[in-house]
């Protein structure tokens, strides 16, 4: 992560440091100065899609992206920057690959409370940004360029690629599929699917009870959406529903609960989905992506069923990057970013939703068939809100403890910082529960006595 790049983007509360029109509009001037660098005149003039979710400050963000953009002034002229509206983030990055564009945007604090908002950038091949791509923009940004650079008029035009994306969704079923005489719960978070999850469930003639439908600005987020998975497991036995579906803001993660409303997240899809591609000679190399968030017990079962796993660091972006280093064709995050390669190069919470469907379906009457009788060890899994995040190398005895803790839970330990909020994550894992909820007990506590960044 760079100074102002998370693992997905960057955030923060708008009109406060550093998400001020200033900085936003900064931002912008050097990205697409970055990533229309090598563009020449016989290509006519740059092109950036822009989209974004249902917050209130959204639209002004949008406008001070534009001037920022528009203030590029290459051989091939000022980019052509096409406002998309209200969509879903993966949205972006299949009309960015389709239309061929420079880049596409994103404004969205993904699943973060509303007042908070950030900016997500696409490459041309749909993918988020490396690293290197990014610490190219950020040093440009701290660079005397960047602020003396004149601010455009923010010009935009317009175009609705809804439609684009709903096709290529209902494309990646089987074409005799379909959910006729199926009930779903499905909660939209109040985000950006409110307007494309219906078109896409009803033209597969579901019958969709909606939930988080009505945003206004303030509630994307709230009491709703993946991170509030009580609401769907709460109706969808209440309504006697095939299965629950929960998106968050920006449509780019999907959990599920089954028709009893036990609650299924993104472990489960790839415990269900894996073994169903393999059987079908549709997992190349016999391999899966996941993070190390991902339940031993997940890998466990994996390894029993001959798919093997490769862990990285959390963060959808990194799950891309092993799929395409070991030519996978599955990955995905506990938290519900699950990465269908074989379509697609990023999460895609409604793609996730129609291909889980898909073997649900095939697998019997009940949602709760996919399961497959995987063991989910017990996990400690708590976040902390920190002012700061200091090293954990500088902390004494903190990674003695850590070691210690391991053993002691018969299984590991795995702490880190958000990348996108200021909060410390923990993750103990064993095969006792006791032990297990003891040893993340301890190390919140030694942290906490050990340092003043706990607020």
């Amino acid at each position: 992560m760079g100074r102002f790049f998370g693992t997905d983007g960057i955030r923060g509360v708008p009109w406060k440091h550093p998400f001020t029109e200033d900085f936003i509009s900064r931002i912008a001037y050097c990205a697409a100065s970055v990533l229309t660098r090598h563009r020449s005149p016989e290509d006519g003039a740059p092109v950036i899609f822009i989209g974004m979710d249902t917050r209130a400050s959204a639209q002004q963000i949008r406008k001070y992206l534009c001037k920022g953009f528009r203030a590029v002034i290459g051989k091939a002229g000022r980019p052509k920057v096409v406002n998309i509206g209200i969509i879903p983030t993966p949205a972006i990055s299949y009309i960015v690959q389709k239309e061929h564009a420079d880049f596409g945007v994103v404004i969205s604090a993904s699943h973060n409370p509303p007042e908070f908002n950030g900016i997500k950038f696409f490459g041309p091949d749909g993918r988020k940004l490396n690293d290197d791509l990014e610490n190219e923009i950020e040093t440009m940004l701290l660079s005397e360029e960047s602020a003396n650079f004149k601010r455009a008029f923010p010009q935009m035009a317009k175009k609705d690629f809804s439609q684009e994306y709903v096709d290529f969704l209902l494309s990646t079923v089987p074409v005799d599929f379909n959910l006729k005489g199926v009930r779903l719960v499905v909660d939209c978070a109040n985000g950006a699917a409110v307007k494309i999850a219906p078109r896409v469930f009803e033209k597969l003639g579901a019958e969709v009870v909606f939930l988080g439908n009505k945003p206004d600005g303030k509630n994307i987020n709230v009491r709703c959406g993946a991170l509030h998975t009580d609401r769907i497991a709460e109706v969808t036995p209440v309504v006697k529903a095939f299965c629950g579906i929960s998106l968050d803001g920006d449509a780019d993660r999907c959990l599920f609960c089954d028709e009893k409303g036990n609650k299924m997240d993104g472990d489960d899809v790839i415990a269900a989905v894996a073994p169903f591609l393999k059987a079908r000679g549709r997992l190349t190399n016999d391999g899966v992506s996941v993070t190390y968030m991902s339940n031993l017990g997940l890998i466990k079962f994996l390894e029993s069923k001959g798919i093997k796993t490769e862990q990285v660091p959390v963060g959808d972006k990194n799950v891309t990057d092993a799929l395409e280093r070991l030519d996978y064709k599955i990955g995905g995050e506990t938290s519900g970013h699950t990465v269908f390669r074989e379509f697609f190069p990023t999460g895609d919470g409604l793609l996730t939703a129609l291909q889980t469907l898909v073997v649900a379906r095939s697998c019997g009457e009940t949602f709760s068939a996919i399961r497959g009788g995987w063991k989910r060890y017990p996990q400690f899994l708590k976040s902390v809100k920190v002012k700061d995040k200091p090293a954990f190398s500088g902390i004494k005895g903190f990674n003695e403890l850590i070691s210690r803790m391991e053993k002691e839970a018969e299984g590991r330990v795995f702490i880190r910082y958000s990348g996108t909020e200021p909060l410390l994550r923990l993750l103990v894992e064993g095969r006792e529960t006791l032990k297990v909820n003891a040893a993340g007990e301890e190390i919140l506590k030694y942290f906490a006595e050990n340092t003043d960044a706990v607020i």
